[in-house]
């Protein structure tokens, strides 16, 4: 019997969890990239990384269906491109580095589950894009520029997790 997702902290099998096109929710939108990094600032190279987010009308109804499967052997080819689901999974490379490519939320954040080596549960946190969301508020002003995507140019936006130390990022408690 092949291990679950659940059943495992990682490294990720391949065959479970990360699929073509899974930093791809839509083209011609934003692009949110950045580095998973660990306590010591190392970057991780097998996290997983979940997305949800709201489309650019700020509804948060994924449409769902958008995977498509090779009708022979039943693989995961990728999405085909044409419904926003919301919804993206993507894993680190060989360099802790990972990339989204998605439309700009109409609520002001997309919503990460972060899942790592070393981590029993996995963590929540947020993109934010606007450093006035009322949500930045309950946070403590030295912490907030962790949840802060970072602009680098147009439509392109870095977001660095880091999972300790003295950089780390807001983690959510939803318990």
């Amino acid at each position: 019997m092949k291990p679950t997702p659940s059943q495992t902290i990682g490294p990720f099998y391949g065959f479970a969890l990360p699929f073509p096109g899974g930093g791809d929710l839509a083209t011609g939108g934003i692009t949110v990239q950045g580095y998973v990094y660990d306590g010591d600032g190392v970057p991780v190279p097998d996290a997983l990384l979940e997305f949800w987010q709201a489309g650019p009308s700020g509804d948060l109804r994924g449409r769902p269906g958008s995977l498509r499967r090779d009708p022979v052997t039943g693989a995961v080819i990728g999405r085909h491109g044409l419904d926003f689901t919301g919804f993206g999974r993507v894993p680190t490379d060989a360099d802790g580095r990972y990339g989204l490519r998605t439309l700009m939320p109409g609520n002001g954040y997309i919503s990460v589950c972060v899942f790592a080596r070393g981590l029993l549960h996995h963590l929540f946190t947020r993109v934010y894009f606007d450093r006035d969301a009322a949500f930045l508020d309950t946070v403590p002003p030295e912490r907030r520029e962790t949840l802060l995507a970072v602009p680098e140019r147009e439509d392109f936006y870095r977001f660095d997790i880091h999972l300790q130390g003295e950089k780390e990022t807001v983690f959510l408690d939803f318990g």
